[in-house]
């Protein structure tokens, strides 16, 4: 498996990707400048974490106009993987690969805090190694993170199971106390409907190694590698 790490001006996260990718063992991996129109041999593309272009105008907005994500629409129109993490997951937003979009957190502030997560969908190419019912423990570091769509959205991602993953509490449960950031339904990550494009807002590159709190994070990638 060929990974390919895409770097824009502000991202941050792009070292914690590269890292979990390679210390972890799961495939080749290299960085992706912003400027480059082709992504070469990946299997695999990941948006990372950060603040593509200061986040100006809205989080994501200036980043879908970088000639890379030309290049990123057309390899996930052809059926390559893309993961999309926090920042990422606002660009796939903004690049029209996923439904919906960010609002501020509910409450106006920056969240960074462990999470739980319960996977809604166990059969996608990034969930396959997930254990059923049991949550997963991965941080989130955001001020958009408050998931919208409108009702027909909704309808359609529930009825076609592309909710990926929801904030819950350790138990599983999901409610309003377990909503970090007022996202509508606790939505967390969501696919498209071919099922080869993920968005989610927290950071499993986080969570891949005991001393980081979680190795949760790592069931992520690995099912992204083995599946």
């Amino acid at each position: 498996m060929k990974f390919g790490v895409i770097v824009f001006p502000g991202s941050n996260c792009d070292f914690d990707s590269y890292q979990a990718i390679k210390v972890c063992g799961l495939g080749e991996v290299r960085y992706i400048w912003h400027g480059e129109s082709d992504l070469g041999d990946c299997d695999t593309v990941i948006l990372p974490g950060g603040f593509s272009y200061g986040d100006y105008l809205r989080s994501g907005a200036i980043a879908r106009f970088s000639p890379v994500m030309r290049a990123v629409v057309d390899f996930a129109k052809r059926g390559g993987f893309v993961l999309g993490i926090c920042n990422g997951f606002q660009i796939l937003l903004e690049s029209g690969l996923l439904p919906g979009a960010m609002r501020r957190n509910a409450g106006m502030r920056f969240v960074c805090k462990d999470v739980f997560l319960r996977v809604e969908n166990r059969f996608t190419k990034f969930t396959g190694c997930c254990i059923d019912d049991e949550p997963l423990r991965i941080p989130i570091a955001h001020g958009e993170g408050n998931y919208y769509a409108d009702s027909k959205t909704l309808r359609l991602l529930n009825d076609e199971e592309r909710i990926v993953f929801r904030y819950c509490d350790k138990e599983g449960d999901v409610n309003e106390e377990s909503n970090p950031n007022g996202s509508v339904e606790n939505i967390a990550g969501i696919i498209n409907e071919r099922g080869n494009v993920l968005g989610m807002m927290p950071h499993p590159e986080r969570a891949c190694e005991k001393i980081l709190g979680s190795e949760d994070g790592l069931l992520i990638f690995e099912s992204v590698a083995w599946s």
